[in-house]
């Protein structure tokens, strides 16, 4: 299976559905699961990627749950997965870094997503599809997770850039979703739905275009990149975007605008200039 692409799009996984040693994991809302999925996916609810612990619920999950959870359906280390969600990638983007953090680095994700899939008229199932569990073993590896003690006292550092993937509102502070609105100094603000083509079944734009602007932006192949939100949901596209791009140094922050937003002692800037 290490032959597929780290960007699959559709027909290619039509191909590949009968590869043994493929996963299919589908992080779409339960109810479209039900409705409809790509034959032979399991399914992770999106909130099942996230601690869920206020202020800061985009944390990842402890250990012991995403131990639980992968072994719920059933990863092993030979499976090379496939992830798909419903909304251009956002979750899906969240769970590849999940496996990044996981150790666990043979994975696709399937552009467009579910409504690329439909849009093909490619085969689906529906109701649920279980599968044996697996008794893989789960340790987290730091490595992808930034965490607000290792990079708040290098803010302004050259070899750092910050993307803040919200909307441009929140990034101002006009709109707070937190104690405080704002963004991090120096962080550089483009919105998430901004990677993605909705009038192309919400597969990504065209990936040139994309690397053009982040280069545009700051966001450079040389730099460390710290990606966030506001619960590190929205940032799952950015992150996944500078891995398909073969960005070599990025990490995200789970804490998020969740977790800085909501703290006395961070340093906060307001309107357009970073």
């Amino acid at each position: 299976m290490s032959d597929l692409p780290l960007l699959i799009e559709t027909e290619a996984l039509v191909s590949a559905l009968d590869q043994p040693d493929l996963l299919i994991v589908d992080t779409s809302s339960r109810d479209n699961y039900l409705r409809h999925h790509i034959p032979g996916a399991v399914h992770i609810a999106p909130s099942e990627l996230q601690r869920g612990e206020k202020p800061a619920v985009g944390k990842i999950p402890r250990e012991a749950d995403l131990q639980a959870l992968f072994s719920r359906i059933g990863l092993r280390p030979e499976h090379h997965v496939v992830a798909y969600d419903d909304e251009g990638g956002g979750w899906a983007g969240r769970l590849i870094w999940t496996l990044d953090a996981i150790g666990h680095h043979n994975y696709s994700y399937l552009n467009g997503g579910l409504h690329a899939w439909l849009a093909g008229g490619h085969p689906t199932e529906n109701g649920e599809h279980d599968v044996p569990s697996s008794d893989i073993s789960i340790h987290i590896d730091s490595t992808p997770i930034a965490e607000i003690e290792g990079f708040i006292n290098l803010l302004g550092n050259s070899q750092l850039a910050i993307w803040d993937a919200r909307s441009a509102e929140e990034y101002r502070g006009e709109k707070v979703l937190a104690a405080r609105g704002g963004h991090i100094p120096g962080a550089v603000n483009l919105d998430w739905l901004a990677l993605m083509d909705k009038d192309n079944d919400f597969r990504l734009k065209d990936l040139g275009e994309l690397e053009a602007k982040l280069q545009s932006l700051g966001i450079t192949r040389d730099r460390t990149v710290i990606t966030h939100c506001q619960t590190h949901h929205r940032s799952g596209l950015s992150y996944l975007l500078m891995k398909i791009l073969g960005y070599p140094h990025i990490k995200a922050y789970d804490g998020s605008w969740g977790e800085w937003g909501n703290r006395d002692d961070t340093p906060i800037n307001t309107g357009d200039a970073p």
